[in-house]
């Protein structure tokens, strides 16, 4: 089986002050590659802290994470940026785009992290294109609507050829059309590209059209349930 994700008995201990926080309590389950998985739960359930190990922004107290082939549990700091920029697109409720750059400065600012120069500005321009913004590459984001600026934030996620892309509830700042026109562009991506796309939400509306829904409560994985109506 081709695994683009390994969690492993993933467990993750913060240490605020005498208290001692299980954020994760041994959680393990794969993703394949090109699958569609939504994570869920309810606050305190351990979805932010699976999200920022997932997406190489924490390592684990313990356990073993996969990535793509490598294990990148227990990277240094600089390993894990690495891994990070080669690996996984982000996408955020909150766009997270730079107010001084463009549209076309903005995603292409993966390819700079990785030091590409060569076909830098024709990657983006491409990436761009395939979400539907060929004619507002040079708008700043002041000068797009949210879900326009959630749309750069997907160009920007699928610029380097991720193994995966990391939406966190990427349609919670936008009205129900636009949200629901987003999700529709993530899935597509999925369909024409084959991007896995890993999606935590506290949505069922937008789970239940991924094709699995790993559930967290209390730091454990509570269930797994496969969503038959969903695309394959």
């Amino acid at each position: 089986m081709d695994w683009v994700i390994e969690a492993r008995d993933l467990k993750k201990t913060y240490i605020m002050g005498e208290i001692e926080v299980n954020a994760l309590r041994g959680v393990s389950f794969t993703v394949k590659r090109g699958e569609v998985v939504s994570i869920m739960g309810p606050s305190g359930s351990g979805k932010s802290t699976m999200m920022n190990t997932l997406g190489c922004l924490d390592r684990p107290s313990s356990g073993d994470y996969i990535l793509d082939g490598e294990s990148v549990a227990q990277m240094d700091d600089d390993q894990l940026a690495s891994v990070r920029n080669r690996k996984i697109g982000f996408v955020f409720q909150s766009f997270n785009l730079l107010s001084r750059l463009t549209a076309l400065g903005n995603v292409e600012l993966p390819l700079r992290y990785a030091g590409l120069t060569e076909g830098r500005r024709q990657r983006a321009q491409q990436a761009l294109e395939a979400v539907g913004l060929k004619d507002r590459m040079g708008h700043r984001p002041y000068e797009l609507s949210g879900g326009q600026q959630q749309r750069v934030a997907v160009a920007r996620a699928l610029v380097n050829n991720p193994a995966i892309i990391m939406a966190d509830e990427p349609t919670g700042n936008l009205d129900s059309k636009v949200g629901k026109e987003i999700m529709t562009l993530l899935l597509n991506l999925n369909k024409d590209l084959g991007t896995t796309l890993v999606i935590v939400t506290h949505d069922p509306r937008i789970a239940e059209q991924t094709q699995r829904v790993i559930h967290l409560r209390d730091g454990e994985l509570d269930r797994i349930e496969e969503n038959t109506g969903a695309a394959q």
